[in-house]
């Protein structure tokens, strides 16, 4: 379970097998936006913007949900340079766009699947479809009061992760995915006065704790049979406080924050207190081993 993503289920169990050394089903695994999976019956044959990885990782990722109408800022900038005349496309962006006339599609969604890569271009992509009646056209916006409230034009606002802050190889937290989301409302705010409503998915939110469990339901199932479909006790191993412990915690799950992410304690104790803290992932399933046998791993 895991606030990232930007692939496919199947392409990141595969690099998970090959590091780990073992083999890691999709059915295992569950990412920032695989619960899009349930949104299917809604989305199948709307037009829905994809934002965030690399070139159209995004819209693959939604096409393999079954969104047969998955759109990218790239597609747009493809039809009008002018809309953000910033960022001039390269052969190879040019090379996974869709050609469409988005003057006449009206969009029912837009999906914020993974980290944007260009900020400036998706804030205004965004931000012309939301203040319109949910097409890209050349139109005046609709007034400010009508931003959220328009029930014949509403646009659902998707994020799948809200994570402000994640650990990579550089020695200092990054800006993620919610960094985002505060940049489009905050544009969105200063522009109109009030912030868009907005669907969260990803740890810590409660839909994807849930989601997970019946994830976790079903491999079960597929491993013992139908007979034996109850959840066992479930331990959420993480480094953020921020959602790792504070999802697992308002699960009702037990938690282990381990030191070797996002949290450093030598900053001072978490906003967020786990079941356990625990030096390294290996640490940490240890003690949950012993914590259900009762006997050390």
């Amino acid at each position: 379970m895991t606030n990232g993503g930007g692939v496919s289920e199947a392409e990141r169990c595969t690099k998970l097998s090959r590091q780990l050394g073992v083999d890691i089903l999709p059915s295992q695994l569950v990412q920032a936006h695989t619960i899009l999976r349930n949104l299917k019956h809604k989305y199948a044959d709307k037009p829905v913007l994809i934002l965030g990885g690399k070139l159209n990782k995004g819209r693959e990722v939604a096409e393999s949900y079954g969104f047969k109408k998955a759109y990218t800022t790239l597609d747009v900038l493809a039809w009008d340079e002018s809309i953000w005349p910033f960022h001039e496309l390269t052969d190879t962006e040019k090379a996974t766009t869709k050609k469409e006339d988005f003057s006449k599609v009206a969009f029912e969604a837009i999906i914020v699947i993974h980290d944007p890569r260009d900020w400036a271009l998706d804030v205004q992509v965004c931000a012309d479809i939301l203040r319109s009646h949910n097409k890209i056209c050349r139109e005046p916006y609709k007034p400010d009061s009508e931003l959220g409230k328009d029930p014949e034009n509403h646009v659902e606002l998707i994020f799948c992760n809200p994570d402000l802050l994640w650990k990579s190889d550089y020695p200092n937290v990054r800006f993620g995915q919610g960094a985002f989301k505060e940049a489009l409302q905050a544009v969105l705010k200063t522009t109109t006065g009030k912030e868009y409503p907005y669907t969260q998915y990803g740890k810590p939110h409660p839909p994807t704790y849930k989601f997970a469990a019946d994830v976790l339901r079903a491999r079960i199932v597929e491993l013992e049979g139908p007979s034996n479909a109850a959840v066992p006790p479930i331990f959420m191993v993480g480094d953020n406080p921020a959602s790792d412990i504070a999802g697992a915690n308002g699960a009702s799950w037990k938690s282990v924050l381990v030191h070797t992410g996002v949290y450093d304690p030598t900053q001072g104790p978490p906003a967020h207190r786990p079941t356990v803290e625990a030096e390294n992932v290996e640490a940490a399933v240890h003690w949950a081993f012993k914590e259900v046998t009762q006997y050390p791993l």
